[in-house]
């Protein structure tokens, strides 16, 4: 069974770093496309960084570009997402997602999944 686990999260204040881990077991991540998003209470998921298999390209929505940076060590098998100046708004619920989405945020087309690590931002 193909198990994506999250680590990394916890609880900051406004301006501090995270950094959030996704460790792949079962499962080679080195083919895949992968993204991390976030869901706050009472609000739709979101995606927030994608990266392709190489690693080469990545994009982040203007709401984290600047401040999120995702990345991958294939020979790891683990994605990442580093946070810099994280903000109240960016509390969320945060997963990591691999597949082969034909553009970054289709979520129905990332076909594992991780269970979500907690980010908690306090002003």
């Amino acid at each position: 069974q193909v198990q994506l686990v999250e680590s990394g999260g916890g609880s900051v204040q406004a301006g501090g770093s995270l950094r959030l881990s996704c460790a792949a077991s079962r499962y080679t991540i080195s083919s895949a496309y992968m993204g991390w998003f976030r869901q706050a209470p009472g609000k739709e998921r979101e995606g927030v960084a994608f990266i392709i298999p190489s690693g080469t390209f990545t994009y982040y929505p203007d709401s984290v570009k600047g401040r999120f940076t995702i990345s991958r060590d294939n020979a790891e098998n683990t994605l990442y997402l580093q946070m810099h100046s994280l903000k109240p708004e960016d509390t969320a619920m945060y997963y990591c997602a691999a597949g082969a989405p034909r553009w970054t945020f289709r979520e129905a087309e990332y076909q594992y999944w991780g269970q979500g690590t907690q980010v908690t931002v306090s002003s």
